[in-house]
Order: C-alpha cells, then sequence, then structure tokens
C-alpha cells in the first residue's frame, strides 16, 4: 500500500510546477551554505570568501579571518556547515606545494573566524587540482563525516593507508571514535570510514532514517548515489559503469562484484552531482524522504524518489531552464529548498 502512495507521489511531482526566486546574484562559486537562523544564510566560495546573507534584507558581509586556501582547478574553500556554537569547513591545504583536503572548525564572532583550528589534515596530498571531495555531513551520535576524493590517483582509492577516495568519520572534536571500522588495523588509517569511492562531493545524514548518503562523480558515466555503510568498499576503480576519457573501454568491470556495494543508483551519462541533501518534508510533505541534488554538466537540480527501501521509483530533472550549473542545495530550518550556481547566484526553489 504505501509503494502505491509512493508512487501517487511521484506522479504528483512529476506535473508540478517548479519556480525560482532570486535571492541574490554576484556571490562567485557557492560551494557550501549552512544556515545560522532562519534568516542568515553562510556561504563558502571557492575562492576562499565566507558570505554572510541577510535572507529579508539581502545584505552581505564578508567573514574575516579566513585560511588561506589552493584556489586551483577544483580547489580551493569547499563546504561549510554550523553544528551547535561551531562552523565546520574543508578547504584545500597547500602543503609543501601540493593540495592536501582539510577539515577545520572555528566560531564566528564579529564576523570573524575566532578559535580557528584544523582538525584533519589528511594524508591526500597530490600535485593534482582535482578530485578533492569536501563534503560535510553530521549524524545524530556526535560524529562529523567528509568526503575525501582520489586525488587522480585511482587505485589509491583501494588503499586504506591513504585517506584518498574515502569518507572519513571523526568525533565533533576531531579525535577518531573508538568504534570506527579499521580502528584497529595497523595498516590502515583509524579516520576511514569508507572507501572505495572516485570524488564524493554529496554527503548527507537522514535523521529519520538514520541513512548517511553520499553521490560521486564518475568519469565518462558512473556517476552513483551511495547508501555509506561502516567499512564498505564502494568498488572504485574496480567496479565502474563509467569510459575512460581518452576511448570507450569501460574504466572497470562494469557488473556487480562480491566485497563490493553497488549505488542505488548510477547515471550514465554524467550529469555531475554536486551536493546532496534528503528533503525532511516540513513545508513540502510530498516530497518528503526526496533525494535533492545539484547537476553541473547537465545544469538541472536532479531529484529521487525512493521507496521505504530505498529503492529508486523515479528520477526528476527540475530546473532545467535555468541553464546554470546548480553547485549546491540546502534545506533551511523553515523547510525551503536554496540552490546556488557557479553563476553566482543564490535562488529559492518554489514547489507548486
Amino acid at each position: 500500500m504505501r509503494v502505491v502512495f509512493l508512487i501517487f507521489l511521484t506522479i504528483i511531482s512529476m506535473f508540478a510546477q517548479n519556480t525560482v526566486s532570486k535571492v541574490s546574484s554576484n556571490l562567485g562559486v557557492g560551494w557550501g551554505m549552512t544556515f545560522l537562523n532562519e534568516n542568515s544564510l553562510l556561504i563558502s566560495q571557492k575562492n576562499g570568501q565566507i558570505i554572510l546573507l541577510d535572507l529579508q534584507s539581502k545584505e552581505t558581509q564578508n567573514i574575516q579571518n579566513i585560511p588561506k586556501v589552493l584556489y586551483q582547478g577544483q580547489g580551493g574553500l569547499l563546504d561549510i556547515q554550523k553544528k551547535d556554537e561551531w562552523i565546520y569547513l574543508t578547504y584545500v591545504k597547500n602543503v609543501n606545494g601540493q593540495g592536501v583536503t582539510t577539515l577545520a572548525r572555528a566560531k564566528i564572532l564579529d564576523n570573524k573566524l575566532v578559535e580557528f583550528k584544523d582538525l584533519l589534515v589528511t594524508k591526500s596530498f597530490s600535485s593534482a587540482s582535482h578530485h578533492f571531495g569536501g563534503r560535510i555531513a553530521f549524524d545524530d551520535k556526535g560524529h562529523i563525516f567528509f568526503s575525501v576524493g582520489d586525488r587522480g590517483y585511482r587505485h589509491s582509492a583501494q588503499d586504506l593507508s591513504s585517506h584518498k577516495g574515502s569518507i572519513l568519520r571523526l568525533n565533533l572534536d576531531g579525535s577518531i571514535p573508538l568504534d570506527n571500522p579499521f580502528v584497529n588495523n595497523a595498516n590502515a588509517l583509524g579516520e576511514i570510514y569508507s572507501y572505495g569511492h572516485r570524488n564524493p562531493q554529496g554527503l548527507f545524514f537522514d535523521k529519520n532514517n538514520k541513512t548517511l548518503y553520499s553521490n560521486e562523480h564518475g568519469p565518462r558515466g558512473g556517476d552513483e548515489i551511495n547508501i555509506i555503510k561502516k567499512g564498505s568498499n564502494y568498488g572504485w576503480p574496480v567496479v565502474s559503469q563509467g569510459k575512460e576519457y581518452w576511448n570507450s573501454s569501460f574504466v572497470g568491470d562494469f557488473r556487480s562484484k562480491e566485497n563490493f556495494v553497488d549505488g542505488i543508483k548510477v547515471y550514465v551519462p554524467s550529469i555531475a552531482p554536486s551536493s546532496l541533501i534528503s528533503y525532511s518534508g516540513k513545508k513540502y510533505n510530498n516530497l518528503k524522504g526526496n533525494l535533492f541534488s545539484g547537476a553541473l554538466k547537465l545544469q538541472h537540480l536532479n531529484q529521487i524518489i525512493l521507496d521505504e527501501n530505498d529503492k529508486v521509483l523515479q528520477e526528476n530533472r527540475l530546473l532545467e531552464d535555468l541553464h546554470e550549473r546548480i553547485r549546491n542545495v540546502v534545506e533551511s530550518p523553515k523547510g525551503e529548498i536554496y540552490i546556488s550556481t557557479d553563476n553566482g547566484n543564490i535562488y529559492l526553489v518554489n514547489f507548486e
């Protein structure tokens, strides 16, 4: 009966009219967004700035004392999330000329970052300027998760002595949880929670169903949505439905293999997903539990409708007429959905 109801909601959503209202513009690439309260939106810009946007007055303020970031290629200031009195952020740090995905936290006082501290400078050193990952999520048990891409070294995603190609889990103070899957493995890094990822740029913990979702970029095809399980291997580059950039062959085996976890959704061709939320249903009850992510290459808001077993019922591609690379999607405390685009725009999405 529930499946029938979900299919009914799917049909409704297909005919719903989606419009946007522009909230702000000229803000650069808004890589991450987080709400300080109902009316204050904090935006991390890839070029290394943090902007505070008042959603009522539309006024912006620059936050000071930002760490120096390596702004190169896909690198720069990445995600930003508020948790209690702390602001957590990921950025690319220059360590001896190489870019390293780094997790830090600070507080905001008088429009300045104070008590700033790097919590983890990951072992993801590379001279390559791509696949940094960097998305942040929190569970309901005092943990922070964040993603690290393979940094252009594919098989490092299968190497537990490196943070490359993994999703990490820490306590909020940056210490390693004692129940992390590899904490007692002398040949593995204790921060690793899952591995075998290419470049995860979406990460969200749904507190309603206690599920950690992630999405990641494939090469030519093979973008994935995954349910992240403790200690699991997601296959890259051994298993992938993506093809090489220089010929038509698959990167790995496109079939399922034992000991690897398959995605619940695979995109062929690639949409280039960025960010991810599972919607709470607070304002739009018919959208509860739907996954939303931005699409960079195919320039739309991607909607995935799941059943109670996390099986995909429907994919919808919204806001294609906007013709902008959608970088980030967030839900406000009031249940509104906001997006940022690489054109420097912030929009409120209306579901009618």
